[in-house]
């Protein structure tokens, strides 16, 4: 799919305060193991089941499905699709993830729309997925969001020139919103936590 624009930003839209009271207020909820693939919708799962799933993701997240927190982020998603001109037809977003990265802990390359995440929403699939950065990029060391849009054949894949970094989203409160089919990735944190907001939004399946 030709696109005029890979990804949408925001920069620090989100109020400081706004950031700092959803992290209080995830922090007081149960966290939960982040899982990856196959081991997304296992109940029990053993050590080495999280080991192996860790290596391709490590961090803690906690699940939110509070209307002031959709109130004040999805009017940027409609904006970002409309101001991108993708235009996709949506239906619903799904439940906020409030992901804490430690320490160590990462997101190695993804998509966020497959067979597998889509497969318990209706016959829809994932259009759109947002991510909101909580605290500042000062913060933390580590951590950085990056693309690789693999739009070129495998043999001429050159690191250095075709993945992107997405420094626009370093600043408090900042917003990024892609196409789901987005390969992305977060490298390992160095130093400090980062703290930020995922969402996914679905709709009916590309004609």
């Amino acid at each position: 799919m030709l696109l005029d624009h890979n990804y949408w930003y925001f920069k620090s839209v989100l109020t400081p305060r706004f950031c700092d009271d959803v992290i209080h207020y995830a922090l007081n909820k149960k966290e939960h193991i982040a899982r990856a693939g196959e081991f997304a919708d296992i109940k029990h799962i053993t050590d080495e089941e999280v080991k192996k799933f860790q290596t391709k993701r490590k961090s803690d997240v906690v699940w939110l499905d509070d209307q002031w927190i959709y109130k004040e982020i999805q009017p940027y998603l409609h904006t970002a699709n409309e101001n991108a001109n993708w235009n996709f037809q949506l239906d619903r977003s799904q439940p906020i993830q409030f992901t804490k990265y430690k320490l160590g802990q990462y997101y190695d390359w993804h998509c966020d729309g497959t067979p597998k995440a889509d497969k318990n929403v209706n016959n829809k699939i994932r259009k759109l997925s947002m991510t909101c950065q909580l605290t500042d990029g000062s913060e933390y060391e580590g951590g950085e969001l990056e693309f690789d849009f693999r739009d070129y054949d495998p043999h001429m894949r050159d690191e250095s020139k075709h993945l992107i970094q997405c420094k626009e989203i370093l600043p408090k409160g900042s917003i990024i919103v892609f196409p789901s089919f987005m390969w992305h990735r977060v490298k390992p944190v160095t130093k400090g936590v980062r703290y930020s907001l995922v969402m996914w939004t679905v709709g009916y399946p590309y004609v």
